[in-house]
């Protein structure tokens, strides 16, 4: 669900304000839907990136109280039959 959008300023170099004008032209949109898109997906990459950087940082911690991990021969084993007839289960950590 979508909430109601609400207005917000912001200042533009002119030759972005004309880069957008002109991309819009065309696409067929408006400078202001461009904006709204252009903000909406960084928004969407950025949390994104956040996600994984603190979904990473949390399995380091999980790494360092536990010192469970898979053995890299393992581990490249498993990568080298992707792909084959032969492909092996992921390896377990130990």
């Amino acid at each position: 669900m979508q909430t109601q959008a609400r207005p917000m300023a912001i200042k533009l170099p002119e030759t972005d304000r004309e880069r957008l004008k002109r991309l819009g032209e065309v696409k067929k949109r408006t400078a202001h839907w461009l904006a709204r898109e252009a903000i909406s997906q960084y928004l969407e990459r950025e949390e994104a990136a956040e996600k994984f950087k603190q979904d990473t940082v949390a399995r380091w911690d999980e790494f360092c109280q536990t010192g469970r991990s898979a053995p890299n021969d393992d581990v490249m084993k498993w990568l080298d039959s992707w792909g084959t007839d032969k492909e092996l289960k992921a390896p377990k950590c130990k």
